[in-house]
């Protein structure tokens, strides 16, 4: 089959400007340069691998079969955007806009960004800074280890003048020790290793949850499919999500990646970073050694503010 390479003169030439002329002229102006941009780029690719009956058909049967699993506690779309590198690529894009932003006001590098991925969820319970996230300790990895207790704390800065953000929120959450966050568990507590804290006047945080653990990508959908055909590993390196709203400032939602784990550069949905990266250290401040943890980390975190 000779496929029809983007560039060539054909017959088929026209019919994506005539796709894209039949819009209205109150059509909505980024929309419109949106979708048109996405006709564009969809028919070329149609054209280069020139595309088949049954190829497109499957493609909507993946699409509709991850939608009808789709719900509030498990988003397979997002899943199968993070295993094409979409969600990571949409997410550097806006990472450097901020960048750039904040540079030419003459400030510090702010925090990178990272996904959000499919397992967030709102209405987390709001703690008390230095509380536990985990509800459930006696959950256990495959091979029978409990999770390793962690005291993480820090500050949460302005990236422009050093000064406190006093009252952001902070929504955390990870894994158990086998690798599921709770919705994937009937057996954990609900909303068990999510919790949301608030900011002191000093800008400081502190919460107690557990080292994360590496684990593999839900493997029974469409992003399984996709891995499985590209014979991808659905393994993601250990980590910790964040949310982090404050008055004033851009959400940044991230991730902290454990600098030990073996995935460290090898993330089925590209979004480990160098920046990111962190060690779990053994306990040394007073407050961890008063906790009885097993490790300790201090994060701090540069936001841009919004203007």
């Amino acid at each position: 089959m000779t496929a029809i390479t983007i560039g060539d003169s054909s017959p088929l030439d026209p019919y994506t400007k005539s796709c894209q002329e039949v819009s209205g002229l109150n059509a909505h102006p980024r929309a419109k340069l949106v979708l048109d941009s996405l006709m564009k780029h969809l028919h070329a690719f149609a054209r280069e691998v020139s595309l088949t009956n049954g190829e497109w058909l499957a493609a909507c049967d993946l699409l509709i079969r991850s939608g009808k699993m789709s719900d509030d506690r498990r988003n397979e779309l997002i899943l199968i955007s993070d295993v094409l590198g979409l969600e990571s690529l949409v997410d550097s894009i806006a990472y450097e806009q901020a960048a750039c932003s904040a540079k030419s006001n003459g400030r510090v590098e702010a925090t990178q960004s990272a996904i959000l991925g499919p397992f967030y969820r709102t209405g987390a319970p709001e703690y008390q800074n230095g509380s536990d996230i985990v509800l459930d300790h006696t959950i256990k990895s495959p091979s029978g280890k409990p999770g390793e207790t962690c005291f993480m704390h820090g500050t949460i800065t302005d990236a422009s003048t050093g000064a406190p953000v006093v009252g952001a929120k902070i929504d955390v959450w990870h894994t158990g020790p086998n690798g599921l966050y709770e919705q994937q568990d009937p057996n954990q507590p609900d909303f068990n290793y999510r919790g949301k804290f608030t900011t002191d006047e000093n800008g400081y945080y502190s919460l107690r949850c557990l080292r994360p653990t590496a684990y593999p990508i839900p493997y029974d959908g469409g992003a399984g499919d996709i891995l499985k055909l590209l014979d991808r590993s659905p393994m993601r390196p250990a980590h910790i999500h964040f949310l982090i709203e404050a008055k004033g400032y851009r959400q940044l939602v991230t991730q902290i990646f454990d600098s030990k784990c073996e995935y460290i550069g090898a993330d089925a949905v590209f979004a480990d970073k160098s920046a990111l990266t962190v060690e779990f250290a053994s306990p040394s401040s007073e407050q961890a050694k008063k906790t009885g943890v097993d490790t300790e980390i201090r994060y701090d975190i540069r936001l841009v503010a919004d203007n």
